[in-house]
C-alpha cells in the first residue's frame, strides 16, 4: 500500500505547524503516525543521514493520554525500516533532543506541547537538531509504502508489533547532569522555590535539577489529569494560583513548564508570572549573548535595552529562530541565542564559564531560562521583580480566540491585505482607530503586526498549532497592554460574526 504524505496530511488534518506535526488525537491514527515517521526517515536517508552504521532512533513522549499509543506507532515504523529504537520514556523535549545530538541519531518526541488534551503532535529531530522548514517540505513530498493488512479500516494496527526496544534512562540523566556539572552544586544556595508541577512531563526532573544546585523546593499543584498550560497565554486560574501560593508562603520565585517542558514559566517573589519575551532578554543578558534571534511578536525591549550587538527578527516558530541563529553564527556571532514569546530559549553556541562548558542546544529549553534568570538575580543581588522592572518600559499581553477555523482567520487577515498600503491603513484605523489611533507601519513578516502613532502595537495571526486566532499587544504599561489586547479580541470577535 503506497501513501502520498501530502495527500494524507490534507485528508487527516494532521499537518506541520510552528513546531512539528499536530492534529486531533483521534485523527492521529496508527496509520497516520506510522506514515509520518516513515516519511521522516526516508527524507533523512535521502540526505545521507543517519549514517548506515548508526541506525538507531530515540523515542520519548509527554504525559497526555494519547501519547503512549502514538509512541508505539512511531516505534513500529522505525523498526520496520530497520532502526534500533531507544525507548527513552516520558522525558522533556529538550532532554530527548540533547540525547539525539550527543549520539548523532534522529529523535522523535510525541507531544502536543501546550495544546488541549484532545490534540497531540510529533516533533522530529535530525541527528543535528530540530527539523527546519525545508525538512518539513521534504517529508511532505515522500511517498511511503506500508504492508497490506497492517492496519484495519479505522487506521488502527491490525496485529501486535515487535517489542525489541532498548529502554534507556540515559537521556534524562544526561539532561540533569548538563546543568549540575556546568553550574555546580551550590549555584542556587539560599533560594526557596515553588515548583508548579501540574501535568508537565519534566515536573520531577525540574525539581531534581533545582535541588541538585542547592535550592530548597516546595512541590505544588501536581495533577494526574492533563492540564494545557500555555506559557504564552497563561490561564487566569494559573495567575490566581501563583499569587495565592506567594501569599501563603515565602518563595524567591515560582517555576514551571508547559506539557513537554520545553517552555518555562517563572514568577517573581510576588507570584507574578514573567512574560516569556522579557525573561528571554534577562536570560540572554546572563549568558552575555552578542547576537539574539527572536520572532517579530516579541517585546521591543530587546532592542531598546542596548545589551546586544545584534537582534534578528524572524517569523514565529522555532525553525525560523534556528535558521536565523545559524545565519548569525555564520556571520561571526560568538554567543548566539534565540528565544520566543512563550519563553522557549535556544542556545546556538557553546558557553564557557570558569573552566566548564555548556554545550549548544539549539532547541527550546525551559531549564536554561529558569536557571539563568535566577542566577542573574543572585549575581546582581536583586529580586526577580527588580530585574524585570529595570528593563525598558515596554509591556506585552497576548491571548487567543479558540475554535476559529483557518479559513476564518485567513478571511479576517485578507480584509487588511488589499495590495494598497494606504487602503490597508484606512481599513485598520476603521476597526482599531478608536482603540489605538492612526497606523504608523504595517509589518507582514508573520500575520499582521501594526504599529500605531502612539507607539502601541497590535499583532494578529492565525495559530500554527491549533484552530485559534492569536492577538499580541505591546504598550507603555502592563495595564494598557492587557486592556488593548482584551478590547482588540472583543473587536475581532464582533468582526468575525
Amino acid at each position: 500500500m503506497k501513501t502520498n504524505l501530502r495527500e494524507l496530511m490534507a485528508a487527516s488534518g494532521v499537518a506541520f505547524g510552528t513546531s512539528g506535526a499536530r492534529g486531533l488525537a483521534d485523527a492521529m491514527t496508527d496509520l497516520v503516525c506510522y506514515a509520518y515517521t516513515t516519511g521522516f526517515l526516508q527524507h533523512l536517508e535521502s540526505r545521507g543521514k543517519p549514517a548506515p552504521n548508526n541506525r538507531a532512533i530515540a523515542v520519548a513522549g509527554d504525559l497526555r493520554p494519547s501519547t503512549g499509543r502514538i509512541m508505539e506507532a512511531v516505534a513500529r515504523a522505525a523498526e520496520a525500516m530497520g532502526y534500533r529504537v531507544v525507548w527513552c520514556g516520558r522525558i522533556p523535549s529538550p532532554a530527548l533532543a540533547l540525547f539525539g545530538l550527543e549520539r548523532q541519531i534522529p529523535a522523535i518526541m510525541v507531544t502536543g506541547s501546550h495544546i488541549p488534551e484532545d490534540r497531540n503532535g510529533i516533533k522530529f529531530n535530525t541527528p543535528s537538531g530540530e527539523i527546519l522548514k525545508e525538512d518539513e517540505e521534504g517529508i511532505a513530498r515522500q511517498v511511503v509504502e506500508m504492508d497490506d493488512g497492517l492496519f484495519d479500516s479505522a487506521g488502527r494496527f491490525a496485529r501486535p508489533g515487535p517489542v525489541a526496544r532498548i529502554e534507556s534512562v540515559e537521556a534524562g540523566e544526561q539532561y540533569v547532569a548538563r546543568y549540575v556539572d556546568f553550574l555546580g552544586s551550590s549555584a542556587l544556595d539560599g533560594l526557596r522555590l515553588g515548583v508548579y508541577q501540574h501535568s508537565a512531563v519534566g515536573r520531577d526532573m525540574l525539581a531534581r535539577i533545582l535541588e541538585a544546585l542547592g535550592a530548597q523546593t516546595v512541590l505544588l499543584g501536581r495533577s494526574e489529569v492533563f492540564i494545557p498550560v500555555d506559557t504564552e497565554a497563561i490561564r487566569p486560574e494559573d495567575v490566581a494560583l501563583a499569587e495565592q501560593w506567594a501569599q501563603e508562603d515565602r518563595y524567591d520565585a515560582l517555576v514551571s513548564t508547559d506539557g513537554d517542558s520545553d517552555r518555562p514559566l517563572l514568577s517573581d517573589e510576588r507570584g507574578r508570572w514573567l512574560r516569556g519575551d522579557l525573561a528571554g532578554i534577562l536570560c540572554a543578558r546572563f549568558l552575555d549573548a552578542d547576537a539574539v534571534c527572536t520572532p517579530v511578536s516579541c517585546n521591543t525591549a530587546v532592542e531598546r535595552c542596548g545589551w546586544f550587538r545584534e537582534v534578528r527578527r524572524t517569523r514565529i516558530g522555532s525553525p525560523y529562530v534556528i535558521a536565523a541563529m545559524n545565519a548569525a553564527t555564520a556571520a561571526g556571532g560568538r554567543r548566539v541565542v534565540g528565544y520566543e514569546a512563550n519563553g522557549g530559549f535556544l542556545l546556538n553556541s557553546h558557553i564557557e564559564r570558569q573552566g566548564r562548558t555548556l554545550r549548544a542546544l539549539p532547541t527550546r529549553d525551559a531549564v536554561l531560562l529558569i536557571l539563568s534568570v535566577l542566577l542573574l538575580a543572585k549575581r546582581e543581588r536583586q529580586r526577580v521583580s527588580e530585574l524585570a522592572a529595570a528593563l525598558p518600559a515596554r509591556f506585552t499581553a497576548s491571548d487567543r480566540m479558540k475554535n476559529v477555523p483557518p479559513r476564518t482567520s485567513a478571511a479576517l487577515l485578507e480584509r487588511f491585505t488589499t495590495g494598497s498600503d494606504v487602503a490597508d491603513r484606512r481599513a485598520l484605523e476603521a476597526v482599531f482607530g478608536a482603540l489605538c489611533g492612526e497606523v504608523r507601519t504595517i509589518d507582514r513578516t508573520d500575520g499582521l503586526r501594526v504599529t500605531f502613532g502612539n507607539g502601541e502595537i497590535l499583532h494578529l495571526r492565525a495559530s500554527g498549532n491549533a484552530p485559534e486566532f492569536r492577538c499580541y499587544a505591546e504598550a507603555g504599561t502592563e495595564e494598557r497592554a492587557k486592556r488593548i489586547n482584551a478590547q482588540a479580541l472583543e473587536i475581532l470577535a464582533s468582526v468575525m460574526r
